[in-house]
C-alpha cells in the first residue's frame, strides 16, 4: 500500500490541516500518516487560537514516522514558524522525502494569520527549493512575489518568479479571481497548462487548498505524472464542492465531505 506523509497543523474543526489531508489521503487509497506543527482551535467562522508544537518534537514524528512505516510521498502544509521550517526541511533532506508537495499555508480561509510573518523568508530559503511543487493561491502567491495579482497574465508572471526560487513546479490556484470560471495555472518550469473550471456556488470551501494540495500528493504516491495528478486533484476537489454544497455543518466556511465521492461511485 502506497504512503503518504503529511507535515502540517491539526484544525480542530476537521475541514482543513492534517484531518482533510488524510482524509483525502484514504479517499485515494493511500495510507496517511501525519506530523504535527501546530494545533489550532478552529471551526468554520475563524482561528481562536494556536499552539505551536516544540521543533524538535516535530522531528521525533518525522522520524518515527519514517523510521518504521516510510512514506513515498510528503506533503507539507502549515508549519508556522521558522524553525520548525528548519527541521521540516533538514528532515526532508535526511531521509530523501520526495516528491514534496508544499502547500504554503500563510492564512486561514477567514484571514487569520497561519505563518508567522518572520517565517517567510525562511519558507522562501529553506523549503521552497526542496519542492516538487509548490500550490499558493492568489494572496500566498502574492506574498512569495511581492507584487499583485490580478489576472492571468499576473498569474503566468508569478508562476516563473516562484519557479526561480527553486521548486520545480508550481501550481498558481485561481479561485480568489472573480468570474463564473475558477482556472489554476501549472508552470513545472518550461511549459504552462491551464487547468479551467466552472465555479460552483458553495459556502462549503473550508480546507480547499489543503484537499487540493494532498490530492495532488496522493496521486503522485500512486505513481501519476505531475500533469495527470493535479488535474486529477483538481476534478477531485470541484466534485467534492458539489457533493458537500448542503452539509448544515457551521455557520461560516463549512468543510467538505471527502468521502463523498467514494459513496457516490460504490
Amino acid at each position: 500500500m502506497k504512503r503518504a506523509m503529511t507535515i502540517a497543523g491539526s484544525d480542530s474543526g476537521g475541514g482543513a490541516g492534517i484531518q482533510a489531508d488524510l482524509k483525502t489521503f484514504a479517499a485515494h487509497g493511500v495510507f496517511g500518516t501525519s506530523a504535527i506543527t501546530a494545533l489550532t482551535a478552529q471551526n468554520t467562522v475563524g482561528v481562536q487560537g494556536v499552539y505551536e508544537i516544540p521543533p524538535d518534537f516535530v522531528a521525533a514524528q518525522i522520524d518515527s514516522i519514517v523510521r518504521d512505516i516510510g512514506a513515498d510521498v510528503t506533503k507539507t502544509g502549515m508549519i508556522a514558524n521558522a524553525a520548525i521550517i528548519e527541521v521540516v526541511a533538514a528532515k526532508v533532506r535526511e531521509y530523501g522525502l520526495f516528491p514534496l508537495v508544499v502547500d504554503p499555508v500563510m492564512v486561514a480561509k477567514g484571514g487569520d494569520p497561519l505563518l508567522r510573518a518572520e517565517a517567510r523568508e525562511t519558507l522562501i530559503k529553506v523549503l521552497l527549493p526542496l519542492a516538487t511543487v509548490l500550490t499558493p493561491n492568489i494572496p500566498e502567491a502574492e506574498v512569495l512575489t511581492g507584487f499583485s495579482i490580478a489576472s492571468p497574465e499576473d498569474a503566468r508572471r508569478a508562476a516563473r518568479e516562484i519557479c526561480r526560487m527553486g521548486p520545480k513546479a508550481v501550481v498558481v490556484k485561481g479561485g480568489h479571481f472573480e468570474g463564473e470560471e475558477s482556472a489554476d495555472l501549472l508552470f513545472d518550469g518550461e511549459d504552462f497548462v491551464v487547468f479551467p473550471a466552472r465555479r460552483i456556488d458553495s459556502k462549503n470551501t473550508h480546507g480547499t487548498g489543503c484537499t487540493f494540495a494532498s490530492a495532488i500528493a496522493a496521486r503522485l504516491a500512486l505513481g501519476h505524472p505531475l500533469r495527470e495528478a493535479v488535474a486529477g486533484a483538481k476534478d477531485y476537489v470541484r466534485r467534492l464542492i458539489a457533493a458537500s454544497v448542503d452539509l448544515g455543518l457551521g455557520r461560516g466556511h463549512g468543510p467538505m465531505d471527502h468521502l463523498a465521492l467514494a459513496r457516490l461511485d460504490s
